[in-house]
């Protein structure tokens, strides 16, 4: 009886509710660690790269993307930074792509405009606008990975447009794939995480972290690994070797036949 006293007591309530409330707390902070923990260490940013990020932002981006990065409608349609995350924008605007200088089919890459540091603190604000993609770490995208792995998951992936051997191709409407051959490796990984452009996404869904570090490896490899074939005509694939055999080598029979036929006579 005065254990059932005790258990329907207030007291009894209160030191329930109270042991669920600290089991409830502790698993949320113990999983809110695991994740910060687990995001790239590019992704802290400071409150001081966010207020420059911001005075940059409104100096050379706002007129286009919007002053709180929402984009705008209409005839001139430009896409919302809102999501986009710190890697989109230290893709665009250290390989030079960004600021836009003129309208076309594509951004051409070009020599950048900012610092490194101004770029981090651009990256950073557009980044506490929305939640997104982070801007991977020197270990994310070192080429240490399997790049026999690497080599299918491009072939699979990324060769029907940039070549087998990233050598860049045409597309449609004056559009084309850049040639992969000296590019950062991190923009690489970002360009794979953003799809900047014609390119897709590959999320991690898609592709894994250790899956775009294969991919990194194997285009590190051909980038330094010389043609055991010869001359490689820039490795642009068959096309380019068929057009070189019309026009050389069976051109060069023609005319030995033309000669042999003019001496002969």
């Amino acid at each position: 009886m005065a254990f059932k006293r005790n258990r329907r007591s207030p007291l009894a309530a209160i030191i329930v509710m109270a042991a669920g409330l600290a089991l409830t707390g502790g698993g949320y902070a113990a999983a809110t660690s695991a994740v910060e923990a687990a995001k790239p260490v590019s992704a802290i940013a400071t409150a001081e790269q966010v207020t420059e990020g911001k005075k940059l932002f409104a100096a050379n981006c706002a007129s286009c993307h919007g002053k709180k990065g929402e984009g705008s409608s209409g005839s001139n349609v430009v896409p919302s930074l809102i999501g986009v995350g710190a890697a989109s924008v230290d893709f665009q605007v250290a390989t030079g792509r960004m600021p836009g200088q003129a309208s076309g089919p594509q951004l051409e890459k070009k020599k950048p405009q900012f610092t490194a540091e101004q770029i981090s603190q651009m990256a950073a604000y557009v980044a506490s606008l929305g939640e997104g993609p982070a801007i991977p770490t020197d270990a994310m995208v070192a080429a240490d990975g399997d790049s026999a792995n690497g080599n299918t998951l491009f072939r699979i992936n990324c060769a029907m447009c940039h070549n087998a051997v990233g050598a860049g191709g045409a597309l449609t409407h004056g559009k084309w794939a850049p040639a992969l051959d000296g590019v950062e490796a991190r923009h690489v990984y970002e360009a794979m995480l953003t799809g900047p452009q014609n390119m897709p996404v590959f999320n991690d869904a898609n592709l894994s972290p250790k899956d775009k570090k294969d991919i990194i490896t194997y285009l590190k490899y051909v980038e330094e690994t010389p043609s055991m074939g010869g001359y490689e005509l820039a490795s642009l694939g068959p096309v380019v070797e068929g057009l070189f055999t019309w026009v050389f080598i069976l051109g060069f029979i023609i005319a030995i036949t033309i000669w042999l036929g003019a001496k002969s006579n």
